[in-house]
């Protein structure tokens, strides 16, 4: 069984407690490892903008607001081989440990593999949605 680091949870500061909650439970079920990193949980305006400029998301804070300015939103890797992965088919086994746990707590996430990818990738014949290292509540 796993288990995640100090910094992994300190990373999920401000986000939404039933997060933390199905976190939690899915770093007890999952089957590959995985972590929260830096700017995983809540996000300032001011955050998710920097973010936007890089490149890194396509919401700019301001016009356009995140999940993660209201907490509901988590963003994870997996952890192989001694080494954080953003491979999809390593993040989409822990996606699966986030939504039973949340099946079984009764909340209801989506993860963003399974959203509508915009870029048409596929990883090994599979293709994932555009924002896999991404679960959110749906409320």
């Amino acid at each position: 069984m796993y288990k995640l680091s100090q910094n992994s949870k300190q990373n999920r500061e401000g986000v939404d407690s039933r997060l933390i909650e199905i976190s939690d439970l899915a770093i007890q079920i999952t089957r590959v490892d995985f972590g929260h990193g830096r700017y995983a949980g809540n996000r300032s305006a001011e955050l998710q903008n920097e973010l936007y400029q890089e490149g890194k998301s396509d919401l700019d804070g301001y016009n356009r607001k995140s999940y993660h300015q209201t907490g509901k939103a988590l963003d994870f890797y997996a952890y192989v081989d001694g080494q954080a992965s953003w491979h999809e088919p390593h993040l989409a086994m822990v996606a699966c440990a986030f939504l039973q746990a949340a099946s079984q707590l009764g909340y209801r996430i989506s993860w963003g593999g399974l959203w509508s990818n915009r870029n048409g990738k596929k990883v090994e014949g599979i293709e994932y949605g555009w924002d896999c290292p991404h679960i959110q509540l749906e409320d």
